[in-house]
């Protein structure tokens, strides 16, 4: 599941008015989209279409501009990421030691590929490249957190944890 179309988008009261008191500063100034966006980003964690054309209709910038700008960025996402986002380095010291067979057994277990997040929002998976922790190779993030030095076995255990929590 990795289009936004698999989300409903909910929007929290707090969320509406940090957007809107964003839009407010922001709308006339020249140079509003990119901090306009990345404001939108901070706020509900990705871009939905509702959230692009609200922008677009208050600061009065085509949808296409957004859209445009949003994808050539790579800090920008259209997909909700889960509480977890989980990366598996596949540089080249991280593979050769079996992240390539970590990254399939995440993706059978959490029923997803990489670049998806589940359905219930809990795991976002993803596959980067180094992340300059050769040393530590095989190596993943759990959001800010890594691990290193992992076996599958020892990858699974750690997936194991956050499965767990609530």
């Amino acid at each position: 599941m990795s289009t936004d179309a698999a989300f409903e988008f909910i929007e929290t009261e707090s969320q509406r008015q940090e957007f809107q008191a964003c839009v407010e500063e922001l709308r006339g100034q020249r140079g509003a989209q990119m901090p306009a966006l990345q404001e939108a980003q901070r706020i509900y964690g990705y871009l939905p279409i509702q959230i692009m054309k609200r922008l677009s209709k208050e600061l009065a910038l085509s949808l296409e501009e957004l859209y445009s700008t949003a994808t050539f960025y790579a800090q920008f996402t259209f997909v909700p990421k889960g509480d977890y986002t989980i990366s598996v380095c596949m540089g080249t010291a991280c593979y050769v030691k079996g992240a390539g067979d970590i990254l399939e057994s995440f993706s059978t277990e959490l029923n997803i590929e990489s670049g998806e997040t589940t359905a219930n929002r809990k795991f976002t998976l993803e596959s980067c490249r180094c992340i300059g922790a050769c040393g530590l190779a095989p190596v993943l993030t759990v959001n800010e957190e890594v691990y290193g030095r992992l076996s599958k076995k020892k990858a699974d255990k750690i997936l194991v944890t956050y499965l767990n929590r609530n």
